[in-house]
């Protein structure tokens, strides 16, 4: 009886810490290489993410390629000189990297498994600073917060990028007004493609877009804004805000037309550290701290879970 017992035992501690080893959580934080400089951030297949590194960082252009779930992680891009990496998104149909060039007035495509480029943009040599993009059915979209535009790169069939790549200019109008200082930042697209929304940082303002015409409309808030708002989330009707500066993360309900909306709450974290974009898994956010007001060389840099 005694062995028996013993048995049981050793089988329910087994089972007991086979489950725990299931359901161990994902990390809250996840450390990136020292000195990095992120600002952007995505998931790609499975539970890959990809985080890259801005100007002023010694992995300058680089990309590096983690697991959300082992926060393991390896640099997938080199450092490229005259490249920034700033704002990225993963297309899941080609696997293949989306990244806005920042100061270099650029956009890349790179193959998310080799790290190869895949397309090179010189989208404009004047002052520019490409922030942000993102990748619906038919096109791929990039912001630049120093001209009121928006650079449109078309995909063919399944994302896949024609033999001769191209790309068109798509001036902002409508309710759109150019100011002083960021302009346009964060941009997310509906799931149907239709619609655009980006967020102009300076302003607070939030803006739907049409993506042939370029015209903006301003999504009214009822008086809030979401001063400093960089990277965007869209998830159904809720629009996830980094407000970057303010350590925080704003929670709009927007109403199915798009052009109103409730701010309802913001999603905080004690690990924030100047976020700035955002990348989804499961019911969870993922945040990059750039730590702006941090000196680069030697300084640590983190990705935040919290929960939606």
């Amino acid at each position: 009886m005694k062995t028996i017992l013993r048995t049981c035992l050793l089988l329910i501690t087994f089972v007991g810490a086979t489950t725990f080893a299931a359901v161990k959580p994902f990390p809250e934080v996840i450390a990136l290489p020292d000195s990095w400089g992120p600002e952007g951030i995505a998931t790609g297949r499975g539970t890959d993410f990809f985080a890259g590194a801005r100007q002023g960082s010694p992995f300058q252009g680089a990309i590096y390629k983690g697991d959300l779930r082992t926060g393991e992680g390896d640099i997938l891009v080199p450092a490229q000189p005259g490249r920034f990496a700033l704002g990225l998104k993963l297309d899941q149909r080609t696997n293949q990297l989306f990244v806005a060039g920042g100061p270099s007035g650029s956009g890349y495509i790179y193959d998310a498994t080799t790290g190869e480029d895949v397309a090179v943009f010189q989208f404009t040599t004047g002052p520019s600073f490409v922030n942000d993009v993102v990748v619906t059915r038919d096109a791929a979209y990039f912001t630049d917060s120093l001209n009121p535009v928006i650079y449109v790169v078309p995909l063919g069939p399944g994302g896949k990028v024609p033999a001769q790549p191209s790309f068109t200019a798509l001036p902002l109008t409508g309710d759109y007004q150019q100011v002083t200082g960021f302009n346009v930042n964060g941009i997310v697209a509906t799931p149907d493609g239709e619609s655009l929304i980006v967020v102009q940082s300076s302003t607070g303002l939030l803006y739907r877009v049409d993506p042939l015409t370029g015209i903006a409309e301003i999504i009214d808030l009822g008086g809030e804004l979401v001063t400093n708002g960089d990277g965007l989330w869209l998830d159904g009707r809720t629009l996830y805000v980094v407000r970057n500066q303010l350590n925080r993360i704003a929670v709009v309900e927007l109403d199915p037309t798009l052009t109103t909306g409730e701010y309802v709450e913001d999603i905080t974290s004690p690990y924030f550290d100047i976020p700035t974009t955002v990348a989804e898994f499961g019911n969870a956010l993922y945040a990059v701290n750039a730590r702006f007001s941090t000196p680069i060389l030697g300084a640590e840099y983190q990705v935040v879970r919290v929960s939606k």
